[in-house]
């Protein structure tokens, strides 16, 4: 049992952003029909590299290479394809809102209320439905120059310029944080909606703005207000408000040391041999060491740039210090404590299966009493177009074949 397999939600969505908070409901157990366009479906599909029988590709070399970017987010989903700007498809797509209890969408600001198919025609179609815009600016006010990505996103947020150091160009944060990040605060938009229409049988919209949820991301740390104080918005690879903490050399790489407390400071200083700093004025309290970071920071990587990683390591976990290597990632997403836990799985092709040790998204939530996760590869476009068209809506072969013959489905 599936903490959601009794919800039907319709994926309105393409690229990234609205896929993701569509995966993350098939992976609760959610029916996710995918519409897609017919003339090419989800951006998501002719994303570079592909996967193939002999594994990777950065190009296409056959005509069943998928792309990683689609068997990442369309696992776990039914899809159907319907042309939205056809005359004909505003009638099929309400009667898929009709059975749906949630629609997600993640178009341009107003694009749907422009084909007559947005929040107004779903809401009256179905007053249940749950209807999540996931959208650059939210739909309030458009506000934005144009399509929002998530690098623009990052532009405009300020999340740029809190990494690296003070003088250093801005930094792109090297994932698509605004574009994972926002479907899932989605995600928690849509059950919070459905546990009040449960009460109220009354659905309603639920407005996500991306460019909303990374400013105030960033808006916990107090950047300003330690800027006002003398600390840089920018600090590099360690955090002066808590020092030392951070990124420091290692003889062999690079290691992450969190020691932001009294007690950390001690025991990082017997694991150094140099019990007495702990006890110098400058490092015995978090104010003073917030005060002389640069010179904890500058004594601690002394100290580990003179020895290798795991040496650090094992006196830093005999005294029980936050401390790990800095890996890459694909060290890191085939760690077995994620592996394990299916938090990260490996890919399969559709047709070929596991092939060229290609890893992905898991679903990192873990229950007690129900299962979660994704058991179905991606679907081809249209896959499902008489599962969904015949067996849901009951819609006849004849009129299947009509609506495809005329450009509708």
């Amino acid at each position: 049992m599936k903490p959601l397999d009794n919800l039907t939600v319709l994926d309105v969505t393409t690229a990234l952003a609205g896929p993701f908070a569509t995966l993350v409901l098939a992976g609760l157990g959610a029916r996710v029909i995918k519409v897609e366009n017919p003339l090419g479906g989800d951006t998501s599909r002719n994303n570079s590299p592909y996967l193939g029988a002999n594994g990777p590709t950065l190009t296409r070399q056959d005509a069943d290479d998928v792309s990683i970017s689609a068997i990442n987010r369309l696992r776990g989903k039914q899809s159907v394809t319907l042309n939205l700007k056809h005359p004909e498809a505003r009638v099929v797509f309400g009667h898929l809102v009709a059975k749906a209890d949630v629609l997600v969408e993640n178009f341009s600001f107003g694009v749907l209320d422009r084909l007559g198919v947005g929040y107004t025609f779903a809401n009256s179609v179905n007053p249940r439905i749950v209807f999540c815009s996931i959208t650059g600016f939210g739909t309030s006010d458009d506000g934005g120059p144009g399509k929002a990505m998530d690098t623009i996103i990052q532009a405009m947020s300020g999340a740029m310029q809190t990494s690296g150091a003070a003088g250093d160009p801005p930094v792109r944060v090297g994932f698509p944080v605004a574009d994972l990040g926002a479907p899932l605060f989605g995600v928690i938009g849509i059950l919070a909606a459905l546990h009040q229409a449960e009460r109220t049988g009354i659905g309603q919209h639920v407005d996500i703005s991306m460019l909303g949820v990374v400013t105030s991301l960033l808006a916990d740390e107090p950047f300003d207000a330690l800027q006002r104080c003398g600390i840089p918005v920018r600090t590099g690879p360690t955090l002066p408000r808590l020092a030392p903490f951070g990124v420091y050399r290692a003889a062999d790489g690079y290691v992450a040391i969190c020691a932001p407390t009294d007690v950390f400071v001690q025991r990082l200083c017997r694991a150094m041999n140099a019990p007495d700093l702990a006890s110098d004025p400058r490092f015995q309290t978090r104010d003073q060491r917030v005060r002389h970071a640069v010179e904890i920071d500058r004594l601690v990587e002394e100290w580990t740039s003179a020895r290798p990683i795991a040496q650090i390591a094992q006196a830093l976990e005999a005294v029980d210090v936050p401390c790990a290597e800095v890996r890459d990632p694909a060290t890191a997403i085939r760690d077995p404590r994620v592996t394990a836990r299916g938090e990260t799985v490996p890919l399969t092709h559709p047709r070929h299966g596991a092939v060229g040790d290609v890893y992905g998204m898991g679903l990192p939530i873990r229950f007690s009493a129900s299962e979660a996760g994704y058991d179905r590869p991606p679907p081809a476009l249209g896959e499902h177009n008489r599962i969904v068209y015949g067996g849901l809506l009951g819609y006849s072969d004849e009129q299947i074949t009509g609506l495809k013959t005329r450009g509708v489905i």
